[in-house]
């Protein structure tokens, strides 16, 4: 009879128990942006810790950006208050080491852009829809050039980019510019290779142009429940074929 599976246990270091109460400290409120933590002598003797503990701690919260650290300040690290880009990198960070499935980074991003769509489609400026239409016009003149055998699938790919951001900032929501941009980045990065391997590039340019082309079309005229619709089928019919057959009914699900 065959016992229990124990999973191996992982050595917590000291550094990141210190990581840890810092990080506490500042999403508590505890530490304030602009302020500064202990010496790094001080952070030793609180946290009864080595030097090189301290300095491997605070390099990693200075990756995080959380804090600006001098190895040797007297005054101690300072707290740095939150930015666009330091959220981007922590969660650019979590969306590649989390072990998320193709399927789940895909069904996020149906969630989340349609519901970027819905408020670009009510609170979009004049300039934002040029924006928008401009990618376009860069998708399609990339797409030309494909046709005359000078794949330029690189300038495709930054319009397409391009469109979307157009889409997120038009939402007026910074939190949402964040996640969208995070998880389309990662979710291409899963599947460049085999999006490049395809046989007919053009077809899939031309059928990409087509969904941009109605959902900016739904957007300038401010039916946003259209638009996330037209979105989530786009997405979908992209993406479908690269996520495995038994993740395809949660995907679907947002298809109704």
């Amino acid at each position: 009879m065959s016992g229990p599976q124990f999973e191996p246990v992982r050595t917590v270091r000291a550094y990141e128990r210190v990581v840890e109460q810092i990080e506490g400290a500042i999403e508590s409120g505890a530490l304030c942006p602009g302020g500064r933590l202990p010496s790094e002598r001080e952070l030793m003797v609180q946290f009864s810790v080595s030097r090189s503990t301290v300095r491997e701690a605070l390099r990693v919260l200075q990756a995080r950006g959380l804090v600006r650290s001098r190895p040797g300040d007297p005054n101690g690290a300072e707290v740095l208050p939150f930015t666009p880009a330091a959220l981007h990198k922590s969660m650019t960070t979590l969306a590649r080491v989390a072990e998320l499935s193709l399927g789940e980074l895909v069904q996020f991003r149906m969630v989340l852009d349609a519901a970027a769509i819905l408020l670009a489609a009510r609170l979009r400026t004049e300039e934002q829809l040029e924006e928008m239409a401009a990618a376009v016009e860069r998708m399609k003149e990339a797409a030309a050039v494909e046709r005359m055998k000078e794949a330029d699938s690189a300038a495709f790919s930054a319009a397409d980019v391009a469109f979307h951001d157009a889409l997120a900032r038009a939402s007026g929501n910074t939190l949402i510019q964040v996640c969208t941009d995070v998880v389309r980045s990662v979710v291409v990065d899963l599947i460049a290779g085999r999006i490049a391997a395809a046989p007919d590039q053009e077809a899939l340019m031309r059928r990409s142009i087509a969904h941009h082309e109605e959902v900016l079309a739904a957007v300038r005229a401010g039916d946003g429940p259209l638009a996330a619709r037209l979105f989530r089928r786009s997405v979908y019919d992209y993406y479908a074929g690269y996520v495995p057959e038994e993740e395809r009914t949660a995907l679907q699900a947002l298809l109704e």
